[in-house]
């Protein structure tokens, strides 16, 4: 787990100069170079990955997937190209509020004061052809079911100017060569009042992890009359796939 730690630590410190020059770039570099980030902490970790389905090929996009545990950010953003969305507090955290900053974050907060503000730089990253990664659930799971999809959070994808939306369904399957069972799963997910320093401890000691992503068809903005039912339809979605894995069923 030290050793873990250690080379966590110094390629976070490699890279923190080279993000913070490629921010001054008027092009994609950032979330190219986001994306080696995540892979070399993902590799670090231990955590191998299988990707089903192919990615949007339109932009902007709005990448929908479930979520039970901090692993998420690392394992999705090895793979999909866009920025995420986390609390506010984040930003206020040591080290990681840095490495959310350099990866383009953006932060929200469940103050009514901010809402404007904070929905009009979502607007303007997607008309920047930005694609945003969101996890609707507004929260983590216990990793054995999807909780109920928050309608709120797919305002984004209303209007003239909406972007494409991709359900994207991801599963931790395997544990140390194992199939993951379901007590497993609290070593795994990061939710309730779990703290990060004893969950990173657990996940460190352990020799391999492997997760499923499954890229489903991007839905075409309009496809649905309003977003409560393309919410109903992605939550069905992605609870329906997510089973399936959990079981160990493609």
């Amino acid at each position: 787990m030290a050793l873990r730690l250690l080379a966590g630590l110094l390629w976070t410190l490699s890279a923190i100069p080279v993000q913070a020059v490629l921010l001054r770039l008027k092009d994609r570099s950032p979330e190219r170079f986001a994306r080696t980030y995540w892979a070399g902490i993902r590799r670090i970790l231990g955590i191998r990955v299988r990707v089903q389905g192919a990615l949007s090929g339109q932009r902007p996009v709005l990448f929908v997937a479930n979520h039970c545990s901090w692993l998420d950010i690392v394992t999705l953003g090895s793979v999909l190209p866009g920025c995420f969305i986390a609390k506010g507090e984040v930003a206020k955290w040591p080290l990681i509020g840095l490495i959310a900053k350099l990866g383009r974050t953006i932060f929200v907060s469940r103050n009514r004061a901010g809402v404007g503000r904070e929905r009009n730089e979502l607007q303007d990253r997607l008309a920047a052809g930005d694609n945003i990664i969101l996890f609707p659930e507004g929260t983590t799971s216990d990793g054995t079911r999807i909780l109920p999809f928050s309608t709120a959070f797919l305002a984004l994808a209303e209007g003239k100017d909406a972007p494409w939306v991709q359900p994207v369904t991801l599963v931790y399957d395997a544990i140390d060569g194992l199939p993951v069972r379901r007590r497993d799963r609290p070593q795994i997910s990061w939710y309730g009042d779990m703290t990060l320093a004893p969950h990173f401890a657990v996940i460190g000691r352990r020799r391999s992890l492997h997760a499923t992503i499954i890229l489903h068809e991007p839905v075409a903005p309009g496809t649905y009359s309003n977003r409560k039912a393309l919410s109903a339809a992605l939550e069905a979605t992605l609870s329906a796939q997510a089973g399936k894995l959990r079981q160990g069923r493609d």
